[in-house]
């Protein structure tokens, strides 16, 4: 690949995420820009910072302009057009949210594999429309730059068929009802970054900890996914910043039968009122929450951390012992009081907190003779998918 620039792209219902990989004559990514345009269709606002966090443009922008995810591409595109005169754009990455059960790794899109992720929106129907988006508006206005798939699941496509069954008639296995897990692009760098951060433990039982405003657990072994807590869609598992995580069936039959919720209630119940909101009455942002002394903001992560603690022994189990825990993502990385709290309430694992470490928020944050060790890794979806990107269109 000679050298340019690749585009990675996280389209959402109302955001618009982007980050600008250098490639250069080596072949090495280098981040120039990474930014976001938010509120879009309704109070549109644009941020972007180069490598270094300086902010590079931040201003509002016309709701007449912005109105769907095509209009933020076609802007966020004009400015780095801007920015980067005359530097070639070798290809475009995108995050997408569901591969279903046939995409095990990135794929180059073409016609063939648009309509087959088009056949996938119903599993994942509050995200993989706007990240098809995003892959439309490019084609339609730059048809000539290769653009790559990258699936939020196609990592825990390594799973036992066993951790991704429910028991259910064999029919709806075979139709797609089954356990895919989530937020794979984040374990995948994970997995990646261990050999070099924490290699006693690379090629060992490990339970990754992906904690932000979505949540979820990952087991793996030597790398390899085998078991997550999310499962058809991303409301299972862990509680989260608005969703539930695991639920009883039985409460949503109660929902439509007896208290009358129609379905559309019932999907905004489950993915924008719940979790650590519903259960505080406060907000969805663990930071508030830990600054906040009322009852409630306490009960709710009091919740967090013993659902997650629930689920470490899980996969403990699955994994037959454990070597190591891994945090992750806004929560994992940047919050030395839950990670302490799940450590300690993991502590029968033979995990042994080293206070000063998680404070500072080192790599490892548990004592030398610790049986089991815990570490803080940040994660980096987006660079995963430039090295996806850049692999695909390198080799085809």
């Amino acid at each position: 690949m000679s050298s340019g620039s690749i585009l990675v792209v996280n389209a959402g219902s109302s955001s618009l995420k982007f980050s600008l990989f250098r490639v250069d004559v080596a072949a090495a990514l280098h981040l120039a820009v990474r930014g976001q345009i938010d509120g879009i269709g309704t109070q549109p606002r644009m941020k972007a910072k180069d490598d270094i966090g300086t902010v590079l443009v931040e201003r509002d922008l016309a709701v007449t302009k912005v109105r769907e995810v095509k209009d933020a591409i076609a802007l966020a595109g004009a400015w780095l057009r801007e920015q980067f005169a005359g530097e070639p754009l070798l290809a475009v990455g995108h995050r997408v949210v569901h591969g279903g059960a046939e995409y095990s790794r990135p794929v180059l899109v073409d016609a063939a594999v648009f309509t087959s992720l088009e056949r996938l929106i119903p599993l994942a129907p509050l995200h993989q429309p706007h990240n098809l988006a995003a892959i439309r508006a490019v084609r339609e206005t730059q048809p000539q730059i290769p653009q790559v798939a990258c699936f939020d699941t196609a990592f825990h496509r390594t799973h036992p068929q066993l951790a991704d069954l429910y028991a259910l008639p064999w029919e709806y296995y075979e139709t797609g009802v089954r356990r895919y897990g989530f937020h794979g692009l984040s374990y995948e760098y994970v997995a990646a970054t261990l050999p070099q951060v924490a290699p006693e433990i690379a090629n060992g039982r490990v339970i990754v900890a992906h904690l932000g405003s979505g949540a979820s657990l990952c087991a793996l072994h030597a790398g390899k996914s085998i078991d997550s807590t999310m499962g058809f869609s991303p409301l299972d598992g862990i509680p989260m910043g608005t969703r539930p995580g695991g639920i009883d069936p039985g409460v949503l039959l109660y929902m439509i039968g007896q208290r009358g919720m129609s379905p559309m209630a019932l999907e905004k119940l489950l993915y924008k009122e719940s979790g650590l909101l519903g259960l505080s009455g406060i907000s969805n942002d663990m930071r508030v929450l830990l600054e906040n002394s009322a009852p409630r903001a306490q009960l709710a992560i009091d919740y967090f951390v013993h659902h997650i603690a629930k689920e470490i022994g899980a996969f403990a189990a699955v994994l037959g012992g454990v070597d190591g825990l891994v945090f992750t993502a806004g929560i994992g990385e940047n919050s030395a009081e839950i990670r302490a709290r799940i450590v300690k309430a993991s502590a029968w694992l033979g995990m042994t907190l080293a206070a000063d470490a998680n404070q500072r928020g080192d790599s490892c944050i548990t004592t030398a003779d610790s049986v089991v060790s815990a570490w803080v890794v940040p994660t980096n979806e987006e660079l995963m998918i430039a090295r996806h990107t850049q692999a695909l269109v390198t080799h085809s």
